[in-house]
């Protein structure tokens, strides 16, 4: 006789599930143990948050979701900032979590909260399952509604005696394709109307533009049309960052030098974009027309209320607009000229032998191949490495702009790793997001991945102390000591490296890389910089308009 847990397992195998993340807990004790005996890994990590991050960023990467793995309570409750950044972020995720018995209360209360309603606010489903007879719909249910659009996570509750409850074989569900539907006919010849009488075009490439399944027929699209473009933090990399149309990444929602562009157009066609991002630019009454292109109508915000939609699976219904519009756009170039000295300003002094975040992003992109991956984590470098880190493959920067949490850098990076193996992979942190999940350096070591770990070092919860700063308040409260982060690597089993001068920086990053393993190099960084060109450089722009 096979067990609950048995079916579920099974289930998650006819998902072509391999890797299950997660930290068990008593109540689990079937279903790991239906895991040992299945093709599925489970992998064991040191915080139930890191695990939730690395599901959130395995769905992100491949379109399939990944699943974690949890026990009650306080096991449960430690996943709800993964399921908030997989929400946010639209990446899909499968969350797994036991609970005390619900055919009998022998330990009363203990431990137990209502997981099903804390789930629900964070999440597209969240279901008990009181029956082993309903786990091949249940799960068959969850994988569709985590996977279509718009993605997210989706929550399923395995109490433990319906885990260890005996029952018939149950017929299996399997997955089918579903495709998306196209925009309507109407609605693209209204957009290829106004795209033709554009004067000066462009193209804002968004979060939703990153999914696996459009990115091919995005990057067609632009060749095709010939209409620069311009990306948000999340859409980086959806078309080849080297191109000749590409004219910045908006990682400001107003005032930097990418805004000249936005500023002269007349028409934004934006693709993919979704306004959980921080906006990257401000709709205004005497702004331009904004056309939005998705895989779900805009919602309409303060910010962002586009004039005109095409819904519909990105990929195919661009080229629909493609063919209707390509060479008899007059306008399509008109703002290239905008591009050469929009670039050279974010790049300027990029080589200065200090420790600027210029320099750091220069010296990181020169390490990283084209489908090398830098995974993020949140700090006041996250808006020098959106300005200036040029891209040339979709999702080779994976930075969340959404929820926007610390701690997700390194599990992300982890996960990327998994995935990847023959790809060069770092994680980027501050010295405060590091602290955060830093004892996932165990889980890299046991794990054996390659791995650079580069902790840019102030010494402070810098975004915060930033903007503390620029509002004019006292320098208070946002400063802290950092243990060794040399011996810590080490106490792992990582390789530790702190750069004392600039000119070693991009040889201390290549010897890492070429040595494999997990490695963990400190950086120390000038920040003044914040001020000269986010403050002075930018106002002065403003003051010119």
């Amino acid at each position: 006789m096979l067990k609950g847990s048995d079916v579920l397992v099974a289930t998650l195998e006819n998902e072509g599930v391999d890797r299950i993340f997660g930290v068990p807990g008593e109540e689990n004790l079937d279903l790991v143990e239906s895991i040992r005996k299945s093709s599925i890994q489970l992998i064991l990590t040191r915080h139930e948050q890191a695990a939730a991050f690395m599901a959130a960023t395995h769905g992100r990467l491949t379109g399939k979701a990944g699943v974690c793995l949890a026990t009650l309570g306080p096991g449960a409750l430690n996943l709800s900032t993964g399921a908030a950044y997989s929400l946010l972020g639209a990446m899909p995720m499968i969350m797994l979590t036991g609970q005390k018995g619900i055919l009998s209360s022998r330990q009363a209360r203990f431990q137990i909260i209502d997981v099903i309603a804390a789930m629900k606010p964070l999440t597209k489903l969240s279901r008990q399952i009181v029956s082993a007879l309903m786990i091949p719909t249940l799960v068959r249910e969850a994988f569709r509604v985590a996977e279509e659009e718009r993605p997210g996570p989706v929550h399923l509750e395995l109490p433990e005696d319906i885990a260890a409850s005996e029952c018939a074989d149950v017929a299996l569900i399997p997955p089918h394709p579903v495709e998306l539907p196209l925009a309507s006919s109407d609605a693209i010849d209204r957009a290829a109307r106004i795209v033709m009488q554009a004067k000066f075009p462009l193209l804002m490439l968004g979060a939703a533009a990153s999914r696996p399944r459009s990115t091919s027929e995005l990057a067609r699209f632009v060749l095709r049309t010939r209409i620069p473009y311009v990306t948000t933090q999340m859409g980086k990399g959806t078309v080849p960052g080297g191109t000749e149309l590409y004219m910045g990444t908006a990682a400001l929602s107003e005032r930097d030098y990418v805004h000249e562009a936005i500023e002269r157009s007349d028409v934004i066609i934006t693709i993919g974009h979704d306004t959980v991002e921080k906006p990257p630019f401000i709709m205004g009454a005497h702004g331009p027309q904004v056309i939005h292109v998705g895989y779900q109508p805009a919602n309409v915000e303060q910010v962002y209320f586009p004039q005109t939609e095409v819904i519909g699976d990105i990929g195919p219904s661009l080229r629909l607009l493609a063919d209707r519009v390509e060479g008899r756009i007059p306008g399509a170039s008109a703002l290239l000229p905008l591009r050469e000295e929009i670039l050279s300003k974010i790049a300027a002094r990029n080589t200065e032998e200090r420790f600027t975040p210029q320099r750091i992003v220069h010296d990181v992109r020169e390490v990283m191949p084209a489908d090398g991956i830098l995974a993020l984590d949140n700090g006041m470098y996250k808006i020098w490495f959106a300005r200036n880190y040029r891209t040339r493959m979709a999702n080779t920067l994976l930075l969340d702009n959404a929820l926007a949490t610390m701690g997700a850098g390194l599990p992300s990076a982890i996960m990327a790793a998994m995935l990847y193996p023959e790809r060069r992979v770092m994680a980027v942190c501050g010295d405060g997001g590091f602290m955060m999940n830093s004892q996932e350096l165990e889980t890299a070591i046991r794990l054996k991945i390659n791995l650079v770990v580069l902790i840019i070092e102030d010494h402070a919860y810098g975004m915060i102390r930033w903007k503390q700063a620029v509002d004019k308040f006292p320098d208070f409260g946002m400063t802290f000591n950092n243990p060794d982060f040399v011996k810590y690597a080490e106490s792992y089993g990582a390789r530790g490296v702190r750069v004392g001068e600039i000119g070693m920086f991009r040889s201390i990053l290549e010897d890492a890389f070429v040595m494999k393993g997990v490695h963990v190099i400190t950086v120390p960084i000038d920040y003044s910089e914040n001020e000269r060109v986010l403050g002075q450089e930018l106002r002065q722009r403003q003051s010119q308009l």
